[in-house]
């Protein structure tokens, strides 16, 4: 059985603070620099998820694309563009909305719509130079 995979790229835009309450503005500063300023900060976050497995023998699909990005758009976007992360959505209310936590809430909001069968992975472009990946790749 040959496994391929493929891509869907979205974007969203959001607003986050990093900020951890039980420090003080000081330490908090320390930490997180000009991400913990009280009055938030945007990013336009790309995110790429990358869905693995075996083509159906009827179709040729792994996933049909249009459905893919229905998902992202229902479970991902709707939910957290043009959003403050911290005050908008219930997912960072006690989790600091960094781009590694971000990563994983999106990773789970869509395991739980893709087909079990498929692997998946979420890649998370905070900037164009900084990113991160859910899961990593086993060694």
């Amino acid at each position: 059985m040959r496994r391929v995979a493929v891509f869907r790229k979205e974007h969203f835009n959001a607003a986050h603070r990093l900020f951890n309450p039980a420090w003080d503005d000081r330490k908090n500063g320390e930490v997180f620099g000009k991400c913990a300023y009280p009055n938030y900060h945007g990013h336009n976050y790309e995110v790429i998820v990358r869905v693995i497995g075996v083509p159906d023998p009827v179709t040729g699909f792994l996933i049909d694309m249009k459905v893919l990005s229905g998902i992202i758009r229902e479970a991902v976007l709707d939910k957290f563009d043009h959003k403050n992360l911290n005050l908008d959505t219930p997912y960072f209310r006690n989790v600091n909305p960094t781009a590694e936590n971000i990563v994983m809430v999106i990773y789970d909001l869509l395991r739980e719509r893709i087909d079990p069968a498929l692997e998946l992975q979420v890649r998370l472009y905070e900037t164009e130079r900084n990113f991160v990946e859910y899961p990593v790749d086993k060694e």
